[in-house]
């Protein structure tokens, strides 16, 4: 992977701006799945590649409800709007494949985040979330040999990232006396999220143990945690990069989390989706699937990882907090 630069580059801000750009530079699309702080790095990686993308116009676009029919119609906008490639983390990978195929035969589409196979899309970025789903669940088998039973939390229950992780979770364990019993979900809706633990804290005191699947809800633990004096009763995983998760790891209260490369997708998918645009293709594989490690960040090596996560997130302006 390329070094971190620092770059200042202007990016589109709405979808309504691109139409009337589009006569002297084509216009490629990053949508998220939300407005959380996830997407941060991926947004800086995609003012890098703007930077060495002069001939494009690129559009970071955060989704502000998720949910299947907000996010189809901004596809619809943005293709609508002129826009000639879009990646995108797909809220449902159930329901999203016929929006894909029908969008595809007016832009060319790549998945990120959450891969849609059986659709029109020409290529996928992210992880894979079998593996950091392993990597998590041997953090359990390490940390509780005695074993023991965990509840996870996760925002959309319905996407493949989530399916997959549990998945590879599931694998990690097996053999193990520790046991992943269920999986709540919450649709981003950080009061729920809240609720779900709450609720799982006062009604089942045979779990010692949670798992924050998606970036925003280990905080929402460790918070429930602290609130009900629980904090050091309760083992916790985490996935992503949140400060809080991150001073978790220092304090002790969280055992480690496994991270994605967001920073890469932004970059590397832009770069990529130019290249495809311009008939070059020999950098796929024959699935159309690049995969990008995920990392197990823990009490050894959290110092160095914290410092790079600042680094890369420098020139971003003040982080934008989800609507819900």
């Amino acid at each position: 992977m390329r070094k971190l630069l620092l770059v200042v580059t202007a990016l589109l801000a709405i979808a309504p701006s691109v139409r009337a750009e589009t006569a002297d530079k084509p216009t490629l699309a990053f949508v998220t799945n939300s407005r959380t702080s996830f997407w941060r790095p991926a947004e800086a990686g995609l003012r890098k590649a703007q930077s060495e993308l002069p001939n494009y116009r690129l559009l970071f676009q955060p989704l502000d409800e998720p949910s299947p029919a907000a996010q189809t119609r901004l596809l619809d906008e943005l293709v609508a709007a002129g826009v000639v490639g879009i990646v995108f983390s797909p809220v449902d990978t159930k329901s999203m494949g016929a929006t894909i195929d029908r969008l595809s035969r007016q832009a060319t589409i790549f998945t990120m985040d959450s891969d849609i196979i059986d659709s029109k899309r020409a290529a996928y970025f992210g992880s894979s979330n079998v593996d950091a789903g392993r990597q998590a669940g041997s953090l359990l088998r390490k940390a509780l040999p005695a074993g023991a039973k965990c509840m996870g939390f996760v925002g959309l229950l319905q996407a493949t990232n989530t399916q997959n992780r549990v998945l590879g979770m599931r694998e990690a364990l097996k053999g193990s006396m520790v046991e992943l019993v269920d999986v709540l979900g919450d649709d981003f809706d950080k009061a729920r999220a809240r609720r779900n633990v709450l609720d799982t804290l006062s009604s089942r005191p045979e779990i010692t143990c949670m798992v924050g699947f998606y970036d925003y809800n280990t905080p929402v633990i460790l918070e429930a945690l602290a609130e009900t004096g629980r904090q050091g009763q309760i083992k916790v995983v985490a996935f992503d990069e949140e400060t809080a998760t991150l001073k978790g790891i220092k304090d002790g209260t969280v055992l480690g989390t496994v991270v994605q490369q967001a920073y890469e997708w932004g970059y590397l998918s832009m770069l990529s989706m130019a290249r495809f645009l311009e008939g070059r293709k020999s950098f796929l594989p024959p699935n159309g699937r690049i995969i990008l490690p995920t990392r197990v960040i823990d009490k050894d090596n959290v110092d160095p990882y914290w410092t790079e996560l600042k680094a890369m997130l420098c020139c971003l302006p003040a982080a934008r907090e989800m609507k819900r």
